[in-house]
């Protein structure tokens, strides 16, 4: 049954932990009283059996679907991720098994990724680092980021930080999420949006929804001076369709912190396009983010051995939390 109010209290938890090389931070010290089953990728089928609780400290891993068939006690799976899209499959969804991610320790961090990488661009960084590097010295232009358009994708924690950071240094920005709401447009009226953006930053989760949302269709209506921001799920792009747009001049950069295939292949034409930043899915992990995930994941223990609303409960047939509990992060 899923996890709530006026379940037993549960003394004991037996959780099974996937990891690669590095484990959780003193997670042993946080979960006193509970059996711990370490386990990587290869391992994880054997560690399940008889398990309550797992923890997806490896989130980029698809092991838990291949291990599924394992989990004959499962009850609650927490990951230390924002996204679940690679734990949304058949046999989690389908079951009574709750499933809870680490919503609200990557917004600040992220946004002030994102507002690093628009004043990147808009301040001509990388090349003025590339030309360093080279000893030129060429006195240049650079644009201003008041008064211009982002338009943010991705209603959630992440996209409102984004969005408030950037209105913050005097940017424009119309937020666009799953549904219209009191200042958010709809996924319905993205494609309106796009014509005035100069920045196009997208922070949505993975979703049938989401998924090439930013096709050549919506690359066509950008203009030549507009850049792409990705810091949500490499497939929210179409990335054959975004290369094509960058080699043509259709569009004047992108910045890519996800991708289709991560590590990003050594012969993608991204890694070496002049008018594109790339880095490895790490815009929201600063000093101090692994504790953060442990702690939090500690508190949601407190609430499943209590019996009590757990925190983050994701609605699996959406891919996203859709509400919040007392003490969680706006």
């Amino acid at each position: 049954m899923p996890v709530s109010t006026g379940q037993r209290h549960r003394s004991r938890a037996t959780i099974a932990v996937l990891h690669a090389e590095d484990r959780p931070p003193a997670l042993e010290e946080h979960v006193s009283g509970a059996e711990l089953r370490f386990a990587t990728a290869g391992t994880l089928a054997d560690a399940l059996p008889g398990c309550d609780v797992l923890l997806v400290w490896d989130f980029t891993s698809d092991a838990v679907r291949d291990a599924w068939p394992a989990a004959d006690a499962m009850r609650w799976v927490h990951t230390a991720s924002a996204g679940v899209d690679r734990l949304i499959f058949p046999g989690l969804v389908g079951s009574d098994v709750t499933l809870t991610n680490s919503r609200g320790v990557f917004d600040i961090p992220m946004a002030e990724y994102v507002l690093g990488l628009v004043l990147a661009f808009a301040k001509d960084l990388p090349r003025t680092l590339a030309q360093q590097a080279r000893g030129e010295w060429q006195h240049r232009e650079t644009e201003n980021v008041a008064g211009r358009c982002a338009v943010v994708v991705g209603g959630g924690p992440i996209g409102r930080a984004v969005a408030a950071l950037l209105a913050a240094v005097g940017l424009r920005v119309p937020l666009v999420g799953r549904r219209a709401a009191d200042g958010v447009h709809g996924f319905d009226e993205l494609r309106g949006l796009l014509p005035d953006a100069d920045f196009v930053v997208l922070a949505a989760p993975l979703t049938e929804a989401t998924r090439g949302l930013l096709d050549a269709a919506a690359l066509r209506r950008l203009k030549p001076t507009a850049r792409v921001i990705n810091v949500g799920r490499g497939g929210l792009v179409v990335q054959p369709d975004l290369v094509d747009a960058l080699r043509e001049g259709r569009i004047a950069g992108a910045a890519l912190d996800v991708f289709e295939t991560e590590p990003l292949p050594a012969d993608s034409p991204l890694w070496t396009m002049p008018n594109v930043i790339v880095s490895p899915h790490m815009s929201g992990d600063t000093v101090g983010w692994r504790e953060s995930l442990v702690e939090l994941f500690a508190d949601n223990l407190d609430r499943y051995r209590a019996g009590t609303p757990l925190r983050n409960v994701v609605d699996k047939t959406r891919g996203y939390v859709t509400n919040t509990t007392a003490g969680d992060p706006p």
